[in-house]
């Protein structure tokens, strides 16, 4: 790809680059191409004129994400390195009874702005920069090249994703295929009705599948509360493995709809569980009950570093309500997805928490995203996803 829009370096500033992180931030760019578009591609050189990558423009606070630390003849042929690469490594994976995993997961795929997450034979693209959603027409036919017929149909869910102005020029819907939703995928033996098209983000949250199934370990006999429950991932473990009563609660009551038709998928009717309707701090806070297991696993609290001493006062007070409710030698399954709050911020939190509550307190596990949401070495922000198993005493 013969490239000549270019962004250049001020004197220092590759050194980030040249050690593979993938953000070129504003503040590192002495000049530029004019007239430089959302989207454009850009190649990236230093202070000295050397080449050091090449990536997507955008105005704003991260300048380019690079894609490339080497010219790229061409994007086609580029595109379907990449994606026959990400799906070798799912090809690795032990996915044992499941049809559903991330195919391609941003930066730690070599694809900064882009999540593609497969449902059996649905693939479902999600842009989250112009570049890549300009780019997507090339990336379709790459993945028709590479997955063939494994593919039935590819359904475009972009415009929540994508900066606004530009995402008013823009329409969700099927650019390959079709097919009519809720969809019905596997998971570990568990069924799971999916609609991307309604649902949140691309329709089902896969980067907790490991964590899920550590759940069902524990799970047997025990009393577990799941909340900010979704479609009942947790709880539909929970159930399978033993448990003795499972409540769901999530403040939405799509959700609630979402949990109690996969409840019905999974025939698991006649099973203790019970779902409800309800925001999670007021219900802590009213109900009387104690439980084996609380699972708190509750959507971003900080989307930028602005939120994070918030963020972090928000999640203290949450686990410091869930860790009161545990039963002794019980169970909290406490996360967080905010990139903002790093796992040594997290556990501080938690430490502050079990100060605050005065009970002895184990960690037993600590967790992170499916490996199908692999962490690119030298993007530490691809680390997104915090966990921490604490037993109780």
């Amino acid at each position: 790809m013969n490239n000549s829009k270019f962004v250049q370096l001020k004197y220092g500033k590759e050194a980030p680059i040249k050690r593979f992180h993938p953000w070129v931030f504003s503040g590192a760019i002495s000049k530029q191409s004019p007239n430089l578009q959302d989207g454009d591609w850009v190649n990236v050189y230093s202070s000295r004129e050397e080449f050091i990558g090449t990536g997507h423009f955008h105005h704003g606070s991260i300048a380019v994400k690079i894609i490339s630390f080497q010219a790229i003849e061409s994007t086609a042929a580029f595109w379907q390195n990449r994606i026959q690469n990400a799906w070798d490594l799912r090809s690795l994976l032990p996915l044992k009874d499941t049809n559903t995993f991330r195919l391609i997961h941003g930066e730690g795929d070599g694809c900064p702005g882009l999540i593609m997450d497969l449902y059996k034979d649905v693939l479902v693209f999600q842009a989250h920069t112009i570049g890549m959603h300009r780019d997507r027409d090339e990336i379709v036919e790459a993945i028709k090249i590479v997955l063939g017929k494994k593919i039935k149909a590819i359904y475009d869910k972009s415009k929540e994703t994508l900066p606004t102005e530009y995402a008013q020029t823009c329409t969700n819907g099927f650019v390959l295929g079709e097919v009519k939703v809720p969809y019905t995928v596997k998971e570990n033996g568990i069924s799971f009705s999916i609609n991307w098209i309604t649902g949140q983000k691309t329709g089902f949250f896969i980067d907790q599948r490991e964590n899920r199934a550590l759940l069902a370990q524990y799970a047997q006999g025990k009393s577990v509360l799941n909340t900010f429950c979704y479609s009942g991932g947790f709880s539909l473990y929970a159930l399978k493995a033993g448990a003795n009563s499972v409540i769901s609660l999530d403040a939405s009551a799509k959700a609630i709809d979402l949990v109690n038709a996969n409840i019905d998928l999974n025939k698991m009717q006649n099973l203790d569980h019970l779902a409800i309707v309800g925001e999670t701090l007021p219900f802590l806070k009213a109900n009387e009950d104690s439980f084996d297991i609380i699972v708190l696993d509750p959507p971003a609290f900080a989307k930028s570093m602005n939120a994070k001493h918030k963020a972090l006062q928000g999640y203290q007070k949450i686990n410091e309500l869930a860790l009161k409710k545990i039963k002794k030698n019980g169970l909290l399954f406490t996360y967080s997805c905010s990139q903002v709050i790093t796992r040594d911020l997290f556990y501080n939190m938690l430490v502050a928490a079990g100060i605050a509550v005065g009970r002895e307190i184990q960690v037993i596990h600590q967790m992170t995203q499916s490996p199908d949401h692999p962490i690119n070495l030298f993007h530490p922000e691809s680390n997104y996803l915090k966990g921490f198993v604490l037993k109780v005493l």
